[in-house]
């Protein structure tokens, strides 16, 4: 793990500039109180958010230490009691962990992204409309497929996920169940790394095919309808480890090739989803009313990820994006606050 992520718990909560609530002290329900705040190992938009929530809380008066896990074992210590609360947990992919210690935790709130988000596959769309491509389907044909070929065999070359990701898991299972392995090979390793190089491809022109979500910085700098097209996978199909959290058909998809509405996506919409120790959220209901109400347009985690892609996230542009949020949506972030406090 890099220094600055090990670091930017501290940053956090150093960094954030006050704002000014009128709420008596005596007033404040976390005065005398201290959250044990986890945030995620994976960087991006969520924590942005978490800056944002931290602030929040510090406003309703309460001591925050923000440490960074990954979410197995933020999992494990939420429901011993060692760390109280994080609000980057993926759903549904999850749901698993979640559901081995939902005795001592519990869900709270709906998610942090308005909407939820989306996961698939997009191609170019110059390489799109060139040869009608509207579905994934059509890659099992080889001439089609050749036109993404990244090897010696004519196999499409698709950029999956890194090893160990449960999205990396999904693209291997469906391009068995929709018959594709043989025309299709996926190519799992760092992700960033090999996206950065599909920007490249579709920016200057050439055939790109990748997995992707929204809201993220892939989708940000390839804009889906105007860069890039989401295929509609033939059927919903997850491997026995994804769970899934209902129908992978969703309609206003942005993008969506051929102009489908609804569009069947890798799976079913996911969100950032707050996880939290069940005695300690159950003795801090402002906690849960300000979790409640904490949610981001797409557009503004989309900005955020972008943002952060673009100088590998350090700790003065996530705070410098906290603090550009706070100061242009000041009314929003003080009702937050103001309902939290009179929460019971």
């Amino acid at each position: 793990m890099k220094a600055w992520i090990r670091g930017l718990g501290a940053a956090v909560v150093a960094g954030v500039m006050s704002t000014g609530l009128a709420v008596a002290a005596q007033a404040l329900p976390g005065t005398g109180k201290t959250v044990n705040y986890a945030q995620g190992d994976s960087l991006g938009g969520n924590y942005v958010a978490t800056q944002i929530i931290v602030k929040a809380l510090q406003r309703l008066g309460y001591d925050v230490k923000l440490s960074t896990m990954n979410t197995t074992l933020f999992f494990q210590a939420a429901a011993q009691g060692d760390e109280d609360i994080a609000t980057d947990v993926n759903f549904p992919q999850r749901l698993p962990g979640y559901r081995a210690v939902e005795k001592d935790a519990q869900i709270v709130g709906s998610g942090m992204i308005v909407g939820g988000g989306v996961n698939g596959y997009l191609i170019d769309r110059k390489t799109a409309l060139a040869h009608n491509i509207t579905s994934l389907d059509q890659l099992k044909d080889p001439k089609i497929a050749a036109l993404f070929g990244g090897g010696d065999d004519d196999k499409a070359e698709l950029i999956s996920c890194d090893p160990g990701w449960s999205c990396g898991d999904v693209v291997d299972y469906q391009l068995g169940k929709f018959g594709l392995k043989d025309t299709v090979h996926a190519v799992r390793g760092k992700y960033e790394a090999l996206m950065v190089n599909e920007v490249v491809r579709v920016k200057s022109g050439k055939p790109a095919f990748f997995y992707a979500w929204s809201p993220s910085w892939a989708t940000n700098d390839l804009v889906p309808g105007k860069d890039v097209v989401w295929l509609p996978t033939p059927a919903d199909a997850l491997p026995p480890n994804v769970p899934s959290a209902g129908s992978a058909l969703i309609h206003g998809v942005q993008g969506c090739a051929g102009g489908a509405d609804p569009c069947r996506m890798a799976m079913a919409s996911w969100n950032w989803g707050t996880v939290a120790n069940r005695s300690f959220i159950a003795a801090n209901p402002a906690v849960r009313a300000l979790i409640e109400q904490v949610k981001f347009p797409v557009a503004t985690w989309s900005h955020w990820e972008s943002a952060i892609s673009q100088d590998g996230g350090s700790a003065a542009t996530i705070t410098k994006l906290a603090n550009e949020w706070m100061a242009a949506n000041n009314g929003q972030f003080d009702q937050w606050v103001a309902a939290a406090a009179g929460a019971h």
